[in-house]
């Protein structure tokens, strides 16, 4: 059958080798080719609308210069950054929920979005920062929330419930911190860390895109250098230790990683839930599979958040709402299905 397919990379017995799943591999390509037809819709889309013509025109260079100018430097920084975050949420989200083999296992549950956020909020309120020391801020943030909840859970090993618990704790005392910090900033810069706060990829440029952009695909890149050792701890920690995976470094540079991923994506847009939380899960179903397949989750979240993003920029015309009201709205009944289906 076409799902017990596998295709070998390199040589069996050799350093590098790897095995692909043939589902695995049709089931991404299927995902990033629909994320790429919905990127050309929505090119086309808004106040002054494009031809499916028109938007090809642009990105080949042989458009009018206005019409390139709406596209290359309006329409398509959104649509590139929402497909790179939506990608690396997706990624996240599966190592987290691999590491604590759980589907709440997720950076937006268990407080490293609002970390990463908290990070920001300092950068912005008490610092005036640019777009790569916010980038930075974000980055110290979630590593300093993932540590504070990796050592609060650690009891002779990591359980994944005591995480998710300890982080949902951690989350609501950063939340009332960055509360905090709104309360006691000038006006100004707490309209600017409120738009931040809800998810908005409104306003995007090249300029902000690009070090979240870098700072992403850098951290996808390393994600799918652990692939194989993401696979052999979700065997748990003694089969993964009997076969030789130093399972406490592993885990180390797997958190960072995906730390990483979360704080790129909250330093160029706030936090933005749900992807990250579903992503994976739905590519775990799509690719009929009991273990987390990154490079499917990664072509899901982008699919997702460019999706979540059309809509709350179209949908609700001539308003434009922040792409994180419409993913919370999802997400909030996502997860109250995934909990109501658990506990039966």
């Amino acid at each position: 059958m076409l799902s017990n397919r596998k295709i070998l990379i390199g040589n069996m017995d050799g350093r590098f080798n790897l095995r692909l799943q043939l589902r695995h591999i049709i089931i991404s390509i299927v995902l990033a080719i629909m994320a790429l037809i919905l990127a050309i819709f929505v090119l086309g889309l808004g106040t002054l609308p494009l031809s499916f013509a028109d938007t090809l025109s642009a990105l080949s260079g042989r458009a009018d210069p206005r019409i390139a100018m709406i596209v290359l430097d309006w329409r398509l920084p959104r649509i590139i950054l929402a497909l790179i975050l939506g990608a690396a949420l997706g990624m996240s989200g599966a190592i987290f929920q691999s590491l604590i083999r759980n589907p709440l296992g997720s950076p937006d549950i268990i407080g490293f979005n609002t970390g990463a956020y908290t990070g920001v909020l300092v950068t912005i309120v008490l610092f005036h920062g640019d777009n790569v020391t916010i980038t930075l801020g974000a980055l110290g943030g979630g590593l300093a929330t993932a540590i504070m909840v990796y050592v609060l859970s650690w009891r002779q090993g990591i359980q994944g419930f005591r995480l998710i618990m300890i982080g949902i704790a951690v989350s609501a005392m950063l939340t009332a911190f960055n509360m905090w910090l709104m309360i006691t900033g000038s006006l100004e810069t707490v309209m600017s860390a409120a738009l931040w706060g809800a998810g908005s990829l409104n306003g995007m440029t090249w300029t902000k895109a690009v070090p979240s952009a870098i700072a992403c695909m850098v951290g996808m890149f390393f994600c799918l250098g652990l692939a194989r050792r993401v696979r052999m701890m979700e065997m748990g920690d003694d089969m993964a230790g009997a076969l030789g995976l130093p399972v406490g470094s592993t885990r180390l540079w797997l958190m960072v990683v995906g730390v990483m991923l979360v704080a790129a994506a909250t330093a160029a847009t706030g936090p933005i839930v749900f992807i990250a939380l579903a992503a994976p899960q739905i590519a775990q179903r799509l690719c009929r599979t009991r273990s987390m397949t990154l490079v499917a989750s990664a072509c899901t979240g982008a699919l997702l958040l460019l999706g979540a993003d059309a809509v709350a920029q179209h949908v609700f015309s001539p308003f434009s709402l922040p792409v994180g009201i419409v993913t919370v709205s999802i997400g909030g009944l996502y997860m109250l299905w995934l909990l109501i289906r658990d506990a039966s």
